[in-house]
């Protein structure tokens, strides 16, 4: 079976069924990237609450420690790539207050 250029083009398949497979695939990441990104969001959100709560009482706006558990439970869960995606997401957290 042929696949018309700009198919091959779009998705990198040699085929009509490959091609087909792969938008599928990709419409689905979006989808998933859309939920991450608001699941990123709503954490902000509630790590605000708790930097703001931390501060008013006269603590400090990072807990080191947290982070620490943070960083371990991500690199537990998704290897060395893990810790990486962590430290992206408490920086994406702090100081937003």
């Amino acid at each position: 079976m042929t696949t018309n250029t700009a198919t091959t083009e779009k998705t990198g398949a040699r085929t009509d069924e490959a091609a087909a497979l792969i938008d599928g695939a990709r419409e689905r990441i979006d989808s998933l990237d859309d939920r991450i990104i608001g699941l990123i969001q709503e954490r902000m959100a509630v790590s605000a609450v708790i930097q703001e709560a931390r501060i008013s009482s006269g603590g400090r706006r990072v807990n080191l420690n947290r982070e620490m558990e943070v960083l371990g439970h991500y690199r537990d869960a998704l290897g060395k790539p893990g810790t990486a995606l962590a430290m992206t997401m408490l920086e994406l957290c702090r100081g937003r207050i």
